[in-house]
């Protein structure tokens, strides 16, 4: 029992070194998001669109750093699980946003945190969905930067045909802050 563990141990520790760094964020990439971000309403301002997709990005890369990201998503997974990384499941992504971007003021838009297979504990996935202010949860853009290991993935809810996507009214965890 314990030399299986002992391996599985030195083997995260062989892995944790095949670092993610901070996506880097082509202008492309955000120019794309805030495009699809205007279309939620024809009423939000490009600069508000272009201001959050910055900041989406920005995060992104900063919880890259801070979570110690490794590739692929479910082997950083696993070092959550043994120990050996505090945080970076997908949860802590989608939480993790949720908080930041429920304190900003982006009038034009409104967060909402989504699940995919909830209840499943090896197929549940987290996400932060972004929806216009007053606008529709099924109409709203997925954001997971834990799909791609901190490159940021982004679509519509409709187009995101990998999952099966549901909104998340509550979390324990992003009411507490903490």
């Amino acid at each position: 029992m314990y030399r299986h563990s002992f391996k599985l141990l030195l083997l995260g520790f062989f892995f944790a070194g095949c670092m993610v760094s901070p996506s880097f964020k082509p202008q492309h990439r955000i120019d794309q998001l805030a495009i699809k971000l205007q279309t939620l309403d024809s009423n939000i301002p490009p600069k508000e669109a272009m201001s959050l997709s910055r900041d989406i990005f920005d995060q992104t890369a900063k919880l890259t750093k801070k979570f110690k990201l490794v590739s692929p998503p479910w082997f950083h997974n696993l070092l959550v699980n043994v120990g050996v990384r505090e945080k970076g499941l997908c949860y802590h992504w989608s939480d993790a946003l949720y908080r930041y971007f429920f304190k900003k003021n982006y009038n034009a838009f409104a967060f909402h945190l989504a699940g995919a297979n909830m209840g499943e504990y090896w197929f549940e996935h987290n996400v932060l969905v972004v929806t216009a202010k007053n606008g529709k949860f099924g109409e709203g853009i997925v954001i997971d930067p834990w799909r791609d290991s901190g490159k940021l993935y982004f679509s519509t809810l409709k187009e995101d045909t990998k999952y099966q996507w549901k909104q998340r009214y509550s979390r324990e965890v992003c009411q507490k802050g903490k």
